[in-house]
């Protein structure tokens, strides 16, 4: 039985006698590429003409790459948008009172807070997390700012007073209540990245807020494991 796709055939066979790539041939005259592999088996490209087409493939698979990245990139920007919508519906369907400021507070404590000791305090590298913990303790607990004292950890090629002046700045807790600074001297010789501002721990002298804290938090635990 004669293929429906035998009148191409010559057609295809110059093509490829051209120099044109079997994806080529396929593309154009719609023809299966089973059918044209055995059509063209016995067609010997010159050297030219395989580099050219190695040339190609090549030149195709970094645009196929490319592609596939933004693609991806596309996607994970989506998913991005996604996760922020649901975040905001969940902020905008729920009352940010005292006490769910409190579980707030506990639940980070309980990761980040220190358990023992008599005073309340929390250490981090991100001013976000700090900042949160200072004004939700200012704001529930009536904390006076100034008499929450802060400490730095930092590499050993930091600027220690650089430092200072940013945490003092990022948290709004007077430049006077920067105390003590250690610095790592594991870290010595080793360049620090550029926006790594050490980790800062803020302090708050009395351990009542402590105990509360570390209490709600557990409690809350136990009580969602529990399936209250």
């Amino acid at each position: 039985m004669i293929s429906k796709w035998f009148e191409l055939k010559d057609e295809a066979i110059s093509l490829r006698k051209k120099g044109k790539s079997i994806r080529n041939i396929e593309e154009r005259l719609k023809i299966p590429r089973s059918t044209l592999s055995g059509w063209l088996k016995n067609i010997e490209l010159s050297k030219s003409q395989k580099k050219v087409l190695d040339k190609k493939w090549r030149e195709a698979l970094v645009l196929a790459r490319r592609g596939s990245m933004l693609w991806h990139n596309q996607q994970k920007l989506e998913r991005l948008k996604k996760a922020e919508l649901e975040a905001d519906n969940v902020l905008n369907s729920i009352k940010i009172d005292k006490n769910s400021l409190d579980i707030a507070l506990a639940m980070l404590y309980l990761g980040e807070g220190t358990k023992k000791g008599d005073i309340t305090s929390v250490g981090n590298s991100d001013p976000l997390i700090l900042k949160f913990f200072v004004e939700g303790i200012i704001k529930n607990y009536n904390f006076d700012r100034n008499k929450i004292k802060c400490e730095l950890h930092l590499r050993a090629d930091q600027n220690q007073n650089k430092i200072k002046k940013y945490w003092s700045t990022e948290l709004n807790i007077p430049l006077c209540n920067f105390l003590a600074t250690s610095f790592d001297k594991r870290t010595i010789g080793r360049k620090t990245y550029k926006d790594y501002k050490g980790v800062c721990i803020v302090r708050f002298g009395t351990v009542a807020i402590q105990r509360k804290l570390v209490y709600l938090s557990r409690k809350f635990c136990k009580k969602i494991i529990m399936g209250g």
